[in-house]
């Protein structure tokens, strides 16, 4: 082990890289340090922003982040190539601690059909990745892709190579979700077993969950010895997703007087990070989630109802308020002024000054005039929406509809161009959130397709604030895109432009992009 707690679990978020490869997302380099401040407060040890090769925008938020968020690890994702490992490098060395985190396949499925090459390449490749990543960092970072699937033996020796050539992390994915708990033990076991050096450096695991096993292999493995868990907030990633961050967390947390292992998470900012992730990727957290879903706290069943009414515990193992679920208390009203929304986000954990509190007491002021009492709840979801605005993109500007149900409903919109000129498209529909949809569309001249439409309260009540979802596609890609109005069909048109302003902005990067190979 290195000189670490040797009870402390070290929690990786790769919210940032793997989840950001869900279909559909595609956050901007200022939604990427707003998450990564908040990943910050939550307490994370490492945050895996990005994959600095892949485009010039993901290196720009790699940098950004690695200048301006301070408290953890900054990592940069890279292959065993040359070119990933100085654009990584380039991307986190800012960073008050660096770290470059590398990775080739050792399974034989994937040496023969994706790298098209052979086992003793695949050592050299390590071998020299690991050694010109120290010659920047002192942190490297080294994981052996779809481990599980392949032979430990050969996995065991290329893993002693990484140790041998300075790795101080050494990272097992269960890259496809394929194994099970107490065959990932064995192997971990067997690692061990084959590389001594295992123990003077940090093992870390990273699980998908295309079995739905992600958090019960990464707990497997951390009672084998692993002490990195690799995670992300809401469970998402590649396919099925990765190990839920919140989950992990509060596991340790709740069983630590039996498993005598802790993490440095602030459990009270999970459900606060949970939020804020599932508004700006289009992701919605399922009601039944585990730790942050709606449902986690409550008791539809009346003995369950009648048992938790008179001592919590009977039903409950977590208390709402560990993860920040209750303290939703109201803060503003109509006339609150400037200095008390200041105050007021600040506490809730938003630096704003300048135009951008200007813009958020603008959307303030509109929402305080429909809205009887703004709560806590209600300003966070304002303030990011607010800071999605972008200046290179398309803006909802007003919209005019005409609905009844003797005859299709029509709709009028203004759509803000990106160079600032302003255009208007008229359109009917199926109802008036399909009309208005069909109204940007002509008003931008795209012809994108609607995939998925969803709409969530923030708060309860009949003047609560709507959160619309969307996912359309573009060009054959999807992109989603999110908008937070009392008004449904404004907030459906916030979030279809910005939908296409996502839509835009991942066709001019993959423009730009050279293909990259599967990650961990």
């Amino acid at each position: 082990m290195t000189s670490q707690d040797p009870n402390r679990v070290l929690i990786f978020d790769t919210t940032l890289r793997d989840g950001e490869q869900s279909p559909g997302i595609s956050l901007n380099t200022g939604e990427k340090l707003e998450i990564a401040q908040q990943l910050a407060r939550l307490g994370v040890d490492v945050i895996e922003a990005g994959f600095p090769i892949t485009s010039p925008g993901d290196f720009e938020a790699v940098q950004a982040i690695a200048r301006n968020v301070d408290g953890p690890i900054i990592a940069g994702l890279a292959r065993t190539h040359v070119a990933d490992i100085d654009a990584a490098y380039e991307a986190v060395k800012d960073a008050e601690r660096p770290r470059i985190h590398t990775f080739i396949s050792t399974s034989d499925i994937h040496i023969e059909h994706q790298l098209q090459t052979t086992r003793e390449d695949v050592k050299g490749q390590a071998r020299a990745a690991v050694a010109h990543a120290r010659q920047h960092v002192e942190d490297v970072e080294f994981s052996p892709m779809d481990a599980t699937r392949a032979d430990v033996e050969f996995t065991a020796e290329v893993c002693a190579i990484a140790v041998a050539e300075g790795a101080t992390t050494i990272n097992i994915p269960d890259t496809v979700g394929y194994t099970m708990p107490h065959e990932f033990t064995a192997y971990l076991e067997r690692l061990y077993e084959l590389v001594p050096g295992l123990r003077e450096v940090t093992l870390s695991v990273h699980c998908h969950d295309d079995l739905g096993l992600a958090v019960a292999n990464s707990f497997a493995g951390v009672l084998a010895g692993a002490r990195q868990v690799e995670c992300a907030v809401n469970g998402i990633g590649e396919r099925a997703g990765n190990a839920s961050l919140e989950e992990i967390a509060m596991l340790l947390h709740t069983r630590a007087p039996d498993v005598g292992l802790h993490t440095g998470i602030v459990t009270t900012e999970i459900a606060r990070t949970s939020r804020l992730v599932s508004r700006l990727t289009g992701y919605a957290v399922q009601p039944n989630k585990a730790v942050v879903g709606r449902n986690a706290f409550a008791h539809e069943s009346g003995i369950h109802q009648d048992g938790v009414l008179k001592e919590r515990t009977t039903y409950e193992i977590m208390d709402a308020r560990t993860v920040g679920l209750e303290g939703n208390d109201i803060v503003l009203g109509k006339h609150s002024g400037r200095h008390a929304l200041k105050q007021a986000l600040e506490e809730l954990g938003f630096e704003v000054d300048g135009n951008a509190l200007n813009q958020a007491f603008k959307r303030f002021k509109e929402i305080a005039d429909r809205k009887k009492q703004v709560t806590a709840m209600d300003l966070e979801a304002l303030v990011t929406d607010e800071m999605r605005e972008d200046l290179d993109a398309f803006t909802f500007a007003w919209f005019d509809v005409e609905a009844s149900s003797r005859r299709p409903p029509h709709a009028t919109v203004g759509v803000r161009m990106p160079d600032g000129e302003e255009r208007s498209g008229s359109f009917t529909g199926d109802g008036p959130v399909d009309a208005v949809f069909h109204a940007i569309n002509a008003a931008t001249g795209v012809d994108a397709k609607l995939r998925e439409f969803r709409v969530d309260a923030v708060t309860s009540g009949r003047d609560a604030l709507g959160e619309v979802s969307v996912v359309l596609e573009l060009g054959g890609r999807p992109a989603a895109g999110q908008g937070v109005s009392t008004d449904i069909i404004e907030a459906a048109g916030r979030a279809y432009v910005r939908a296409l302003s996502n839509a835009r902005r991942r066709a001019r990067l993959e423009a730009r992009e050279e293909p990259v190979a599967a990650t961990p």
